[in-house]
């Protein structure tokens, strides 16, 4: 089974949207400019690495490139029966799923970014890795501490994030070492995420969590709250809330999901830290990033071998094995569907060709290449992101 997990603050990096320009996903843009007034597309593309790491740049940033590169994906007519976001990509998660609309994420994380900086700006502090040590000798040193620490983050079996105040910070830091750390490394933030310093963002999100239409996901979406699998919106509600002033459990997220038979984990979104969570969870899974559009035929690569379509010679059935160079176009929306007469299989399609229509919404080809096939049949009711056709790119 695959599951898409999604990055946090700290993957973004300058000109990370550069490569995604020219794709047809890059209308989502606009859409996220417009929902929070915050202009993305310089952010994506011209912001330097120092402008990208204030906390608002970073999680908006972060979040709609996820988006981006998710649309990017479920264009060649790919899915995933799970997802799972590191602190930040939460949000991505819950939007992937269809839990939270994409103009309302979009919204929220802004929000967010911009109440953990008034956040931070009442109360500074910073974070350490610290390698090396059990989880229990971890919370040990916490406790030991007689000063403003806590464990933030639990991202896999020897590697946790500490979080509190500069002071404590660095007496935790000195106590770890004695307890045998393989090493600590003080990280390049202001503030201590996922504890109580962020007492106040948790009040200012709240308010607008409260206000925001949350919808049972559609597949699992695990917390990270408590590495557990929800779908009551209201459960989501608390945990979205809870979230900021709680751990990042990843170690437990990526348990549950293994123990589901998760066994593809699909990183969307900028930089490869949870596939490499992934891999020290689990050596056996198949494990994939994607930060750029080339990597979308290393996805088709890994995907398509394990095709339920496929028969034992690895050939799909019914011609549906799908090479490197194809791609699926999918519906934008639901709806009735109805080809244009006067295209048949083997004919050249042009880019921004009409290929039909699903109910009042032309559908438009985002490649240009060969049919090699009609997935949806005339009048077939389809939903949004279904497959309609087969195209190979030439």
């Amino acid at each position: 089974m695959i599951v898409f997990t999604y990055p946090g603050q700290g993957s973004q990096f300058s000109g990370m949207g550069s490569s995604w320009l020219d794709h047809p996903s890059w209308e989502l843009i606009e859409e996220a400019s417009d929902a929070t007034n915050v202009d993305l597309a310089d952010l994506l593309i011209n912001a330097d690495d120092e402008l990208l790491r204030e906390t608002q740049n970073a999680q908006l940033s972060t979040f709609v490139l996820s988006m981006l590169i998710l649309d990017a994906v479920e264009r060649l007519g790919l899915d995933s029966t799970g997802h799972a976001g590191h602190s930040l990509g939460e949000y991505s998660a819950l939007t992937a799923s269809g839990a939270l609309d994409f103009f309302d994420a979009a919204r929220l994380v802004n929000i967010r970014g911009n109440a953990m900086k008034n956040a931070i700006e009442e109360n500074p502090g910073t974070m350490a890795a610290v390698l090396g040590l059990k989880d229990s000798d971890v919370e040990d040193v916490c406790a030991e501490v007689d000063d403003e620490v806590w464990v933030a983050n639990y991202n896999s079996p020897g590697q946790l994030v500490i979080a509190g105040s500069n002071s404590a910070i660095e007496k935790a830091s000195e106590l770890s070492k004695k307890m045998g750390a393989k090493k600590v490394t003080q990280l390049s933030v202001s503030g201590a995420f996922h504890t109580p310093l962020m007492n106040s963002a948790r009040l200012k999100l709240s308010e607008a969590i409260e206000k925001t239409d949350i919808r049972p996901p559609s597949g699992i979406v695990v917390a990270n709250v408590d590495g557990v699998a929800h779908e009551n919106p209201e459960t989501w509600r608390a945990l979205l809330s809870a979230q900021l002033c709680s751990p990042v459990r990843w170690t437990q997220t990526l348990t549950t999901l293994l123990t589901m038979n998760f066994s593809t984990f699909i990183e969307i979104g900028p930089g490869k830290v949870l596939t490499g969570l992934t891999k020290r969870a689990d050596p056996n899974t198949k494990r994939l990033s994607i930060n750029e559009p080339s990597d979308l035929d290393q996805l088709l690569d890994l995907i398509a071998p394990t095709s339920p379509t496929q028969n034992e010679s690895g050939v799909g059935h019914e011609g549906e094995h799908l090479f490197s160079t194809d791609r699926l176009v999918v519906s934008p929306s639901a709806g009735l569907f109805k080809p244009v007469s006067n295209l048949e299989i083997g004919q050249k399609v042009s880019n921004g060709e009409l290929l039909g229509n699903v109910g009042n919404t032309e559908i438009h080809s985002p490649f240009s290449g060969e049919l090699m096939g009609w997935i949806a049949l005339p009048d077939e009711r389809l939903t949004a992101s279904q497959p309609i056709a087969w195209l190979r790119v030439t």
